[in-house]
């Protein structure tokens, strides 16, 4: 669970500087990282850079707003209430322009789309969330030193590198490559959350982002608050790689649905495992209405496939492209619905609002279209097709049309078209108010193949209707029943696979994550001179990365030098055992001479024996895979759960030796203990 937002210290709310130098210093860390693209020069970063600037604007007008609010409520001086009441106005309407500026950069959808001659209905992608650059070399340094007894200054690289990799992912390439960048970042939040932030103590750094629609920024000290951002960005470039997919092709209809499945899926796991966001595109009514917009594009490719795939010819395969649009009306209808509610309508785009309403009767209009095609065009059914499309027809309508029995309907081409006649007049209303709808957005009004679409689509209806319209008709057109949605391919929500990218600890050198973590305490390092006796140095060692001394025999060469249960080896004769197998500190062991052997050894805090060390070790290694914890703010359940994952608190697999559990009392010498 998050933290309620904090307050920044001085000076923390200001602008990352023009564009310009936020894309020089991009190009100086990170322009050669495989999936950074800081200087493409593309209209989608030309957007990107806009949406930065006008954020940066946003920020300096809400730190005026907040600086005038607080004077109006401190003065007493009537003349300087009306003049910070002037000055209020003034404020609030430059951020009102500012924020309907940035509206129209985000409905800008069509920069998303791809650049194929084909026309097809345009897709709502997500613009990346921004943030600012983070300087953590001071304060990992001074952890490292404070926490770790290590000379900070000696993992300056690594902090660089960590940095370097953060700056790199803030201008994700739109392709696979861009995907693994923002992963490699959010798996390496594991390392650096296990590492750096113990549980109670703050680092000290603001991770500040902007919100991805309103601009509005938001900062936290809470590292869920930045994996959260990754994740959204993850998601939403999802979005944008859907969107710009060629969906004239199978091929592409495919990479699309994929993209959208995956964005649903980040946003999706985002919902479930964040909560207390302290920025509105991550809330959970937002993150709700983006999961059901993406699973709504994933419906409408399936459709886009069936017209593909189906021949349009057959009775049977256009009642079935009526049915999948019919699904599409109705999935969009309830995108609509959430988009309207109360917590959710003032922050979407009301372009975005608008195209989802045109989509839902587009989508109706062409499930009626579709209706009436298969009853005209195709033949009557012979004695040999009846009983098949008998049971088709019959779950076709939400409620059976009125008129003569199904099977005369079926037999009968009189029936048939006048039944196709009803159909294509409600697809014809249909398409005259999605027509209507289009024409009240001005965003939408300037997006043209949206509008060729539409038209399309209508002068298609309204042609069919002249065709099978006779002058004799003299009967009253009835009006036909709505379509059952039904789809042939479910929308499958596909959670992230953090394991698929794999990375390396940059931290590695300061020890394993099972003893070496933010979350430990150790008393400090002791170097113990050891002489081996008749009997050997007098100790048991069991496990791997490192070595514990699982049992020290009374009046031992171990014991008269002060060694105890439950320290662990990092160093013999000065060489680091931190990461050494158990053989291979036996052997520098056994390598001793006459002189002896110095060895150094720390002990956990409130981990006085090995019954302890035990437990905390079967802590860090209950987990399977590099995400497998269950909710942020439900860690009691962390250890019942081996699918859902967390911001907070990850698990990683252990890399500990079965020698390594502790509970077995030292005059029980187990067979995976040694005596030395």
């Amino acid at each position: 669970m998050m933290p309620p937002e904090e307050e920044s210290p001085a000076g923390g709310g200001e602008g990352d500087g023009d564009s310009g130098l936020v894309l020089l210093q991009a190009l100086k860390s990170s322009s050669t990282r495989k999936g950074c693209d800081p200087f493409a020069q593309t209209q989608r970063s030309k957007l990107q850079h806009r949406r930065a600037r006008i954020n940066q604007q946003i920020n300096k007008e809400m730190r005026m707003r907040a600086g005038a609010e607080n004077l109006f409520r401190a003065t007493s001086n009537h003349k300087v209430k009306e003049t910070v009441a002037l000055e209020l106005s003034y404020v609030n309407s430059n951020l009102q322009l500012l924020k309907e500026e940035l509206e129209e950069l985000n409905s800008s959808v069509d920069v998303y789309q791809n650049d194929s001659e084909s026309i097809s209905v345009p897709m709502i992608p997500l613009g990346l969330k921004e943030t600012k650059e983070l300087d953590l070399l001071v304060p990992l340094k001074d952890l490292i030193s404070e926490h770790y007894g290590e000379e900070g200054v000696l993992f300056e690289k690594e902090i660089k590198e960590f940095m370097e990799l953060r700056q790199a992912m803030r201008t994700p390439s739109r392709n696979e490559a861009g995907l693994e960048l923002l992963m490699e970042y959010y798996n390496q939040l594991y390392f650096l959350d296990s590492r750096f932030f113990p549980p109670t103590k703050s680092l000290g750094v603001f991770f500040h982002w902007y919100d991805s629609l309103t601009g509005v920024p938001s900062h936290q000290r809470a590292l869920a608050f930045e994996k959260g951002s990754v994740l959204f960005n993850i998601g939403a470039l999802h979005t944008q790689i859907g969107a710009r997919q060629d969906r004239a092709s199978l091929p592409g209809l495919n990479q699309a649905i994929d993209a959208f499945q995956k964005a649903a899926g980040a946003f999706n796991y985002l919902k479930e495992n964040f909560s207390n966001a302290p920025s509105l595109d991550m809330s959970t009514a937002s993150l709700n209405m983006l999961v059901r917009l993406m699973v709504a594009q994933v419906q409408e490719c399936v459709f886009e496939k069936m017209t593909l795939l189906r021949s349009q010819h057959n009775f049977l395969a256009r009642l079935q492209l009526a049915q999948e649009a019919a699904r599409v009306e109705d999935v969009y209808l309830l995108v609509h619905q959430t988009m309207t509610q109360a917590h959710v309508k003032d922050y979407v785009p009301f372009s975005w609002t608008t195209m989802v309403h045109v989509k839902s009767e587009h989508f109706k209009a062409l499930s009626h279209y579709f209706a009436a095609i298969a009853l005209c065009d195709c033949p009557a059914a012979t004695d040999a097709e009846l009983p098949e499309q008998e049971k088709a027809f019959i779950q076709f309508h939400v409620t059976m049309p009125e008129g003569p029995s199904l099977r005369v309907l079926l037999q009968d081409p009189e029936e048939r078209r006048k039944l196709g006649k009803a159909h294509l007049k409600k697809a014809i209303m249909k398409h005259e108010e999605a027509m209507r709808i289009h024409g009240l957005c001005k965003i939408l009004r300037k997006m043209d193949i949206l509008q060729e679409v539409l038209s399309f689509a209508h002068k298609r209806s309204l042609s069919k209707y002249s065709e099978i319209d006779h002058e004799e008709d003299f009967f009253e057109t009835g009006d036909a029943p709505d379509i059952h949605p039904k789809t042939h391919q479910k929308p499958e929500i596909k959670s992230p696979n953090f394991s698929q990218v794999k990375v390396t600890d940059l931290f590695h050198r300061l020890g394993p994550l099972s003893v070496f973590s933010a979350k430990n305490k150790w008393y400090p390092a002791r170097r113990v001179h050891l002489m081996r006796g008749e009997n050997g140095f007098g100790f048991t060692l069991r496990g791997d990365s490192p070595v514990l001394i699982a049992g020290v025999i009374p009046g031992g060469c171990a014991a008269e030098a002060g060694l105890k249960e439950g320290d662990y080896i990092i160093s013999v004769n000065g060489k680091d055992c931190k990461w050494s197998k158990h053989a291979e500190v036996v052997q520098l062991l056994k390598s001793t001479g006459e002189e002896g052997v110095e060895i150094t050894v720390i002990t956990l805090q409130g981990s006085e024996g090995p019954r302890a060390a035990d437990k905390k070790a079967a802590a860090m290694s209950s987990g399977s895979g590099m995400l497998k914890s269950n909710k942020e703010n439900s860690r009691k359940s962390l250890m019942n759960s081996k699918s859902a994952s967390t911001l907070l608190v990850w698990s990683k697999k252990s890399k500990r030796s079965k020698k390594s559990t502790y509970g077995v009392p030292f005059t029980a010498v187990g067979d995976n203990e040694a005596m030395y």
